[in-house]
C-alpha cells in the first residue's frame, strides 16, 4: 500500500464535530502535527472530509 503524510495547517475551530472526528481518527490532535497514513479507501475518504484543513504529501 502507498502512504501518504498528512499535517493540519488550519485550525480546527469552527469545523463540525464530524471533522473534528475524522482528524482524530487520522491520528492528528493539535496544529501542524504530522502522521503517516496508508492510502486505504477508508483514510482516503476521511482525508477528502478535512482537506481543507490538511496538507497532503505523497511518500
Amino acid at each position: 500500500m502507498a502512504k501518504i503524510k498528512i499535517t493540519q495547517i488550519k485550525s480546527k475551530n469552527g469545523a463540525t464535530k464530524r471533522q473534528i472526528d475524522n482528524l482524530r481518527c487520522l491520528g492528528i490532535h493539535r496544529l501542524h502535527q504530522t502522521v503517516e497514513v496508508e492510502l486505504t479507501p477508508v483514510s482516503k475518504g476521511m482525508v477528502q472530509k478535512v482537506l481543507h484543513l490538511v496538507k497532503i504529501e505523497e511518500i
